[in-house]
């Protein structure tokens, strides 16, 4: 609870941590457990909450949420509910941002490389070991469990029961989990792959493990306590040695190559930012370039690349409405609503040919305005406007009225919105 409160405050007062169903089942636990603690009095009223206490958990828990809910102001996720659908198939949409969000590679399913580089440094294949060996000693208790054979409240190295530590329970759940996440979604790994390690690591270094295993083998040729014990010092020997021999040449191979990466046109827009732009300016631009301008100068911005807030993500679609087919008014008036002083046009998505057609930022803008309409590969354009960011490089009226050219490069072109509107012919 005080971790979530902290990240309340971390997070400017986020209300949606708040009202997340998190917090309402960790209160509504604690006050299970303590009610499940005051049990064992054996009191009648003690043993009506034995029989209602399966409940009082999901119970108190939406009880708890449904209050928050009423007397925290939030504004519900529903674009993270719009986007499981999609992802799954069970839906579909014109929307900018939905099919934006699809489009994005970590939000894709994990490549055949990724599997590939686990592979190699051996811990995909003993982690699906160490899984599948605590995954079914989980189940044997589970049964146990159910048949009701008492669990054992000591457990020796002999007893080959590695599913009864409660921690293994927990952490074979949360990887199956984490994994689940990871195969939908590549941007996910960063959780789930340490995951793979940290049960690798544990699998293998593990005697209970060996003596599970043995035990669903009914090894008798060797004693099975001794060879577990060889087998959780011999095994992570060699697999660290192998490691070791195969990629500590090629680390330092890469930590002696000191390289930098330069690209002028970036290093030209930041230095002229720094140098000629005021300190009141309020850039606009993509959001990955806003996130750039705003770590490399400081300057202002009217978008940052952040997806998790509803807000943030509307106001990223109305600012990449500068690589659509709308007039030159209504860009202005767009950009002038989020006080922006300076727009920041990139080349590179103006101009993108990417091999996805269908992911390119300019024509999810047109089909979600309704502006351009594909059929079996013939694409129909109903807008009498030019892409705006091909047309304002023309520096004819319109454009000229509301924009003034003030910096350019190869891939950059920076335009000052203007404050009081010059009508020219």
């Amino acid at each position: 609870m005080f971790s979530v409160f902290l990240g309340y405050l971390l997070q400017f007062e986020n209300p949606a941590l708040l009202v997340s169903p998190l917090l309402s089942l960790v209160a509504a636990l604690m006050l299970a457990k303590f009610l499940q603690m005051n049990l064992k009095k054996g009191t009648l009223i003690s043993r009506m909450l034995k029989i209602m206490y399966f409940y009082l958990v999901f119970t108190v828990t939406v009880t708890l949420n449904l209050v928050l809910k009423t007397f925290v102001p939030h504004k519900e996720n529903e674009h993270l509910l719009k986007f499981v659908e999609l992802k799954f198939g069970l839906n579909t949409t014109k929307n900018f941002t939905m099919n934006w969000l699809l489009c994005q590679e970590s939000l894709q399913a994990p490549s055949q490389d990724f599997f590939l580089r686990l592979t190699q440094s051996s811990v995909l294949p003993f982690y699906i070991l160490v899984l599948i060996i605590c995954l079914f000693s989980v189940t044997q208790v589970v049964f146990r469990k159910i048949s009701g054979e008492p669990l054992r409240e000591t457990i020796a190295l002999e007893d080959g029961r590695i599913g009864e530590r409660p921690e293994v329970v927990y952490h074979v759940m949360h990887t199956i989990l984490l994994g689940s996440l990871a195969m939908m979604m590549e941007g996910m790994k960063y959780l789930w792959t340490p995951y793979v390690c940290m049960l690798a690591a544990f699998g293998v270094c593990s005697p209970e493990l060996w003596m599970t295993l043995f035990k669903w083998l009914r090894l008798k040729a060797v004693h099975p306590i001794l060879l577990a014990l060889i087998l959780s010092m011999a095994v992570p020997t060699i697999i660290g040695f192998s490691l070791w021999k195969e990629f500590f040449p090629r680390i330092m191979t890469e930590l002696s190559e000191l390289q930098e990466f330069y690209d002028p046109d970036t290093i030209g827009l930041m230095t002229w930012i720094r140098r000629q732009a005021p300190v009141a300016a309020v850039f606009a631009g993509s959001p990955q370039l806003m996130g750039v301008i705003k770590l490399c100068t400081g300057w202002m911005v009217t978008s940052l690349p952040l997806y998790n807030d509803d807000d943030l993500l509307k106001r990223n679609e109305n600012i990449y409405q500068i690589y659509s087919r709308r007039s030159a008014e209504d860009i202005y008036k767009i950009l002038t609503s989020y006080k922006a002083t300076y727009l920041v046009i990139e080349d590179s998505i103006c101009n993108e040919v990417g091999p996805v057609r269908g992911c390119r930022v300019k024509d999810l803008l047109d089909i979600a305005n309704g502006h351009l309409d594909c059929e079996e590969g013939v694409s129909y354009v109903y807008s009498k406007y030019g892409p705006f960011c091909h047309e304002i490089k023309m520096n004819y009226s319109p454009y000229v009225n509301y924009f003034t050219r003030v910096y350019w490069n190869r891939s950059y072109f920076v335009y000052k919105i203007n404050t009081v509107i010059s009508f020219q012919s």
